[in-house]
């Protein structure tokens, strides 16, 4: 009878051994990455307002963001029928096909020339802050206007930015 009780001891003196060695256990894993194509931007066209006629009314000129964009005014500003040279800005936006992209846009700019400075700003894109962009075969083309606002009386001559406006674009 002792002998038997002497097998069962050492039996579970090695079954609660060798079921440590079973506690712990290993499995493997790999890592990987994928390098997207940078997205860019660059600018293809400058943002011109064009022609102004002014009264002694304050007024602004609006400038849609599109490939002909056909302003329109209020207060005391008119458009002769010399409209000048009149354009959206335009960028090209590069990237990974497929992806989409946020879009930033100042709020506002200041133009100078012989007279006071005039504000550009509620700024808008095609396509839309709200909706961002597609880069349907790596590109897109993101026009942006504004809203220029014109002083009574503005004094007559060239004005422009003096430090440029930045749109930024981002992936999502």
């Amino acid at each position: 009878m002792q002998r038997l009780i002497k097998f069962f001891a050492i039996a579970m003196l090695v079954t609660g051994l060798s079921a440590k060695t079973f506690g712990q256990v290993s499995a493997t894993a790999t890592s990987s990455a994928t390098i997207v194509t940078p997205i860019t931007i660059a600018n293809g066209a400058n943002m011109n307002f064009g022609n102004i006629a002014v009264n002694n009314t304050l007024g602004t000129v609006s400038l849609p963001a599109a490939a002909a964009p056909v302003r329109t005014v209020t207060g005391g500003c008119t458009l002769p029928a010399t409209a000048g040279t009149v354009s959206a800005a335009r960028f090209t936006v590069t990237g990974q096909t497929g992806y989409t992209y946020s879009i930033s846009l100042p709020a506002s700019a200041s133009l100078t020339g012989p007279g006071a400075p005039m504000t550009a700003n509620a700024f808008v894109s095609t396509p839309t802050v709200a909706a961002g962009g597609l880069l349907t075969g790596g590109s897109q083309t993101l026009y942006v206007g504004a809203t220029l606002n014109v002083a009574a009386s503005q004094t007559a001559g060239a004005y422009t930015t003096g430090t440029a406006f930045t749109v930024t674009v981002n992936y999502n």
